[in-house]
């Protein structure tokens, strides 16, 4: 369930052993964590957020989404790791999930960026909004419009809340994928 409350904050609360991952070894295919998405049919974008969770289990996490299709999309994670710190995650599904875990923070929020250029996506991530770290550079294929948005999720645990606020979307890309800038 989610709901926009003061100062534009959306509020995502996702329920016990909840996820969007489809396990390369055939274990899991979930796709039933709550989200909140909009279609975006705009060859270049980008979209920002501040994510906040409230961890509490293992790979417990907010996440920043884009989806062609059931069975194609993209996830940026601020995600609860096994080792019990907060990191950024990043999950690229093109019908089974490949899962990367990037860097562990001592940060509570953290600002998560899905941008486009054409057929190309990159992920970043930034601690204070200004200096932008990449996560990941991929593409989903051509998409004459993709779905785009917000997550929580919860996979192992009985529930998580993730707050995004600071949002922001404008229809043009980067200028560099890459270096983020």
């Amino acid at each position: 369930m989610w709901n926009v409350g003061a100062d534009d904050q959306l509020t995502i609360q996702a329920g016990a052993m909840t996820d969007w991952f489809r396990d390369p070894a055939g274990a899991q295919r979930k796709d039933d964590a709550p989200s909140a998405l909009f279609t975006s049919t705009d060859q270049e974008f980008t979209l920002i957020a501040r994510v906040r969770v409230a961890f509490a289990s293992t790979f417990d996490a907010g996440a920043l989404l884009t989806q062609v299709r059931d069975d194609v999309w993209a996830k940026l994670c601020f995600e609860y790791s096994p080792r019990g710190q907060p990191m950024i995650v990043s999950v690229v599904t093109r019908d089974v999930s490949d899962d990367c875990n990037s860097s562990p923070l001592a940060e509570n929020s953290v600002f998560l960026r899905i941008t486009r250029r054409n057929a190309i996506l990159a992920f970043h991530y930034s601690l204070d909004g200004h200096v932008w770290q990449l996560v990941r550079y991929f593409t989903l294929g051509d998409a004459p419009r993709m779905s785009l948005g917000f997550s929580a999720q919860s996979p192992t645990g009985s529930g998580c809340v993730a707050v995004f606020s600071q949002i922001h979307y404008r229809p043009v890309a980067v200028s560099d994928l890459r270096s983020g800038e």
